[in-house]
């Protein structure tokens, strides 16, 4: 069995466990196409955030308090920089996560493209599925927000970096929509159609459907090979009882002015049979009632407290499938 995930943020690197524990349990191959477009250049080093999490979770080392970065982190070289008055001061870049950014950077300089970087750092931290990037190429999320100075006074628009609108701002700021900067000629990073070509099931996991799930649907020939593929598509929602999880889907589902719902999410997404993507979708309990035309709808227990209620999670999401 070859089960394939589109996943991105902490969600879904959480998720992820859940995954490779159900796959050990049953014998199945696991491939997580994952999210680029939080990624950015900080002073001359490429940072992948959501590769990293996924990374630094299933590796064991990620922080369980933050959700984020490495567990026991410094921040000498953050100190320093901001010493110096180096900007952007509102990004914190942890010591032991400096070390993966300049590896990452130097093979990326060296003319190795993304995913064969991506092996190479999972080579070290052994993460039990095989991550892809979902290309190799520059594909960012900006978000369009008023002011069009440079201290975002004014009556026109700008855009800025989704890292900037996320960290910076905690997505207080007017905006207008997100767009995908570099996505209309991205390529799917090699491995990504092949993989969802030989699927058995496909999962959304439950990260954010705006900023961690449309990136990757965004690269050119992606959303068709998940649409149109042989699998069964299943997403996981990321709403329960009306909120998120954790961070601020919320907020990105407002700006597209889409509910905030299990509900909201699934319409989003939209059935297979209608132009989308999904045959099924997994709310949780508190949402059971919930209806998206042309999907099958089930009701489960979505919160993953450890790593056994997430793999239950994902049995369910598969018997769906």
């Amino acid at each position: 069995m070859h089960i394939v995930v589109l996943a991105g943020g902490i969600g879904g690197a959480r998720f992820l466990l859940g995954v490779r524990a159900y796959a050990r349990e049953v014998g199945a191959e696991v491939t997580a196409v994952v999210n680029v477009g939080d990624d950015l250049f900080l002073h001359g080093l490429k940072i992948c955030p959501d590769l990293d999490s996924v990374l630094y979770t299933l590796g064991g080392s990620a922080d369980p308090e933050r959700g984020w970065g490495r567990v026991d982190e410094t921040w000498t070289v953050s100190a320093e920089l901001a010493a110096y008055g180096a900007q952007p001061t509102w990004f914190g870049l942890g010591d032991r996560d400096v070390a993966t950014h300049l590896v990452r950077t130097t093979m990326l300089n060296a003319g190795y493209p993304l995913h064969a970087v991506t092996e190479a750092l999972a080579g070290r931290w052994q993460p039990g599925v095989r991550l892809l990037p979902a290309t190799d190429d520059r594909l960012e999320t900006h978000a369009v927000v008023s002011g069009d100075g440079a201290d975002g006074s004014g009556t026109g628009q700008r855009a800025i970096h989704f890292q900037e609108w996320w960290v910076r701002h905690r997505a207080m700021i007017d905006t207008h929509r997100f767009v995908f900067v570099g996505a209309d000629t991205a390529k799917p990073a090699p491995g990504v159609l092949e993989a969802l070509g030989s699927a058995d099931a496909v999962l959304i996991a439950p990260s954010n459907p705006v900023v961690s799930i449309a990136p990757v649907l965004a690269v050119p020939g992606l959303r068709e090979a998940v649409a149109d593929g042989p699998a069964p598509v299943v997403g996981v929602s990321p709403i329960i009882g009306g909120a998120p999880v954790r961070g601020m889907a919320d907020r990105c589902l407002a700006v597209l002015g889409v509910e905030c719902s299990a509900a909201g999410v699934g319409r989003l997404y939209g059935g297979r049979g209608s132009g989308g993507l999904l045959d099924g979708w997994l709310v949780a309990e508190e949402d059971a009632g919930t209806v998206v035309p042309g999907v099958t709808v089930r009701a489960a227990p979505l919160r993953m407290t450890d790593e056994e209620a997430t793999a239950q999670m994902v049995r369910a999401a598969l018997e769906l499938a």
